[in-house]
């Protein structure tokens, strides 16, 4: 759940094992729309406001999590997005460098050159694959 300067705050919670990794969200405006943007997970959540968009997003973010661990197609999405998926203890997931996401996602470059935005890397609580 977000805090009162936005940020995401909070775990995510299951039977499985979580990693935490930190994530880069990307938070614009447009048509008087806030929106909080993770490119990493291809992700978004939108409001009227910046506390919104982030509240918005960790739902959006939470259900996302549940539908893949559920469906055990965690793995396999994370892959199709870039991430380096591994069955290591000490290494087991990490996202794509935001310079290749740039090259490979459409939506994230057309929000980096034509929004201005600003980018926060967030602690998140991930299921483990």
């Amino acid at each position: 759940m977000p805090d009162k300067e936005g940020t995401i705050q909070g775990a995510w919670t299951s039977s499985k094992k979580k990693i935490e990794l930190n994530l880069s969200l990307i938070v614009f405006q447009e048509d008087n729309t806030f929106i909080t943007y993770c490119p990493a997970l291809d992700l978004s959540g939108y409001g009227n406001t910046e506390h919104e968009a982030f509240a918005s997003f960790n739902i959006v973010m939470g259900e996302y999590f549940l539908y893949t661990t559920r469906k055990n197609t965690l793995a396999e999405d994370l892959r199709k997005l870039g991430w380096i998926v591994k069955n290591s203890k000490t290494k087991p997931m990490k996202p794509p460098e935001l310079s290749k996401m740039l090259e490979s996602n459409k939506d994230f470059n057309r929000i980096f050159n034509k929004f201005p935005f600003k980018k926060i890397d967030q602690r998140v609580s991930i299921p483990s694959c």
